[in-house]
This record gives C-alpha cells, sequence and structure tokens, in this order.
C-alpha cells in the first residue's frame, strides 16, 4: 500500500484533482453552476487547505484502489477507464442519489457534474495508470 509506485502515483493523482478540480469547478463552469444550484451554502472563502488534504486522501484512496483493479497491467487507456468507472459512481451514482434527497442543484446540474465526474476522473485514472507504467519494475 505504501510502495514508491503508490506514492508516486498518489502524488501525480493530487496535483491533478487539485489543480484540474479548480480549473474545472472554481473557474470554467462556476457561472454555469451558479444558474443551477437552488441552495447555496458555500463558503465565501474555501479553506484550501481541506480541500488540498481532501484531494490527497481522495488520490491515495485511487491510486491503492487502482494498483489492485490494475493486475499488472498499466496503460492511459486502463487508467482512464477505472477512472470512468470512479466518475460514473461519483457523478451519476451518488449524484443522482444526492438529487433525490436534497436540494442543492436542478437535475440539470446533477447530469452536467456526472458528465464531467466521468471526464476528471478519467483523467485522473489516466495519469496514476502512467505513473504505475513509468515506476513499474
Amino acid at each position: 500500500m505504501f510502495t514508491k509506485q503508490n506514492l508516486l502515483a498518489t502524488l501525480a493523482g493530487f496535483a491533478v484533482m487539485f489543480f484540474l478540480g479548480y480549473a474545472i469547478w472554481g473557474f470554467a463552469t462556476e457561472d454555469f453552476f451558479e444558474g443551477h444550484t437552488l441552495n447555496n451554502f458555500m463558503k465565501e472563502t474555501p479553506d484550501m487547505l481541506f480541500i488540498a488534504l481532501g484531494n490527497l486522501i481522495g488520490a491515495f484512496a485511487l491510486s491503492s484502489i487502482y494498483g489492485k483493479w490494475a493486475r499488472g497491467v498499466h496503460s492511459a487507456k486502463e487508467g482512464f477507464q477505472f477512472g470512468v468507472w470512479i466518475g460514473i459512481f461519483t457523478g451519476f451514482g451518488m449524484g443522482l442519489l444526492n438529487y433525490g434527497v436534497n436540494e442543492l442543484m436542478d437535475f440539470t446540474g446533477h447530469i452536467a457534474e456526472g458528465v464531467i465526474e466521468i471526464i476528471f476522473y478519467g483523467i485522473i485514472g489516466a495519469v496514476i495508470a502512467m505513473v504505475y507504467k513509468a515506476t513499474n519494475k
């Protein structure tokens, strides 16, 4: 679990999650989601320490799960496919569950979030896989 391969993939995954996440949700889609938000309870100033810590833990979990899932076959395609399944789970599985129980966003917002998460986690999965491949013995 704490192998060099996993830790390096975690660091790469963390960097992508942190910066790509900010680019997507903090910049590119901010206006879109503002228009589809029903109840806004976001902090005026996000706590970057906890965002970074959450991304680090998430990247470690993804990298650890990927390491078991891939069974030694590492490629950008395999990693992207892994990430797509994570995105389907979080974006549509959890997203539609949240749509059913809370009033954070309208249906269009949740569908858009699902599509974005599939792409987002696909990219992260590909990066993690490429680090695994580059550090494979």
